[in-house]
């Protein structure tokens, strides 16, 4: 009766757990765990029920001598893979030696894990090229080409084009971080989205002149404002248009609208719409998902050429996050892309 009253107590944990008895049977198993391994596997040899090797070694030796032990069990919920921490109590019951185990979701730290090291390994890799290039001009210059002006000059451009490249992810990285630290803090600051466009093209206008592209600003038929960031905001539409910049073909136009407040069904509010449209060679689908992933490029080579550090869209999507709005992509081959940001527009008595 004591033995049926402690096993019922599993039932109450909000954890999977298990007992496994002395005879190496699964005695109890509570709904958590049923939901995790798929089955109410009572009754079964724990071998037959658990399956991956690290565990059942862990239950083997903690039958053997009721000692305490930690393994990880593999599991999915139907999205994605999961991973679970589980710890392994040695009991003494009524019948004899069981076995307590309790399992922990570590799959979000697992996966933060990996985003650290991917992300590691992205950023080593990306400064790897400019530093071996700047290094190897170095002992160039100081060798065979330190007499020779033409080379001395041909190689410093190099040098300055990559240390730029370097430069620039720095900051994009520097950017993201501060960008990141503050998505949980929405802004409050009323923003006139027309204003912060208006500022941002001076700068990007003479960058499309170089290649003869036209940027074709639409404002709205009245003046828009947003709780936002407006140095936040300016980063957007300067990351979007430069992309439709460096992407787009020579001597084309780059469409960019600001729409009047309607109401938005992905934001259930009214909201606008900031829209980026360029006259490029366009984003196969199967990309399109994915483009707002740190370093994530379409054409690796194409980018680094132009001197695209991979960052640009991951920026954007947070900021567009913090704003509480949506990003969208649209894109057709050999027709462009549009990419349109939606922001909650503030109400006409909050915007002043």
């Amino acid at each position: 009766m004591a033995e049926d009253s402690e096993l019922t107590l599993l039932d109450a944990l909000p954890v999977p757990a298990m007992v496994i008895g002395a005879d190496e049977r699964v005695r109890r198993i509570n709904q958590h765990a049923q939901t995790l391994i798929g089955m109410d596997c009572t009754g079964w040899h724990y071998i037959t029920a658990l399956r991956q090797p690290g565990l059942l070694d862990a239950v083997e030796a903690c039958l053997r001598d009721g000692g305490h032990r930690r393994a990880r069990f593999l599991g999915s919920d139907g999205a994605r893979d999961t991973t679970w921490d589980v710890t392994l109590t040695g009991a003494v019951l009524p019948s004899g030696r069981a076995v307590v185990l309790t399992y922990q979701d570590v799959t979000a730290v697992e996966e933060a894990g990996q985003m650290r090291r991917e992300f590691i390994a992205n950023v080593s890799h990306e400064l790897r090229t400019p530093l071996t290039a700047l290094l190897g001009f170095v002992e160039t210059l100081r060798g065979p080409a330190r007499d020779d002006a033409a080379a001395r000059d041909r190689f410093l451009d190099i040098m300055e084009k990559e240390a730029g490249r370097m430069h620039r992810l720095v900051e994009d990285l520097l950017s993201l971080s501060r960008v990141e630290d503050q998505e949980r803090n929405r802004p409050r600051t009323a923003v006139d989205v027309a204003g912060v466009v208006e500022g941002a093209l001076e700068s990007l206008r003479p960058m499309a002149a170089e290649r003869g592209m036209t940027i074709a600003w639409q404002p709205p038929g009245r003046r828009v404002r947003v709780a936002g960031d407006a140095a936040q905001l300016a980063q957007v539409v300067t990351n979007l248009v430069e992309n439709a910049i460096k992407y787009g073909r020579a001597d084309s136009t780059i469409d960019l609208t600001l729409s009047d407040p309607a109401h938005e069904t992905s934001l259930r509010q009214t909201g606008l719409r900031l829209s980026v449209t360029d006259a490029g060679e366009g984003i196969p689908v199967h990309h399109i998902a994915r483009l707002t992933e740190r370093f994530y490029r379409v054409d690796s080579h194409r980018s680094r050429e132009i001197g695209g550090t991979g960052l640009g869209l991951a920026i954007v999507k947070h900021i567009v996050n913090r704003h509480r709005g949506r990003l969208r992509v649209s894109s057709e081959l050999g027709q462009g892309s549009t990419f349109t940001v939606i922001l909650p527009a503030m109400a006409p008595e909050d915007a002043g």
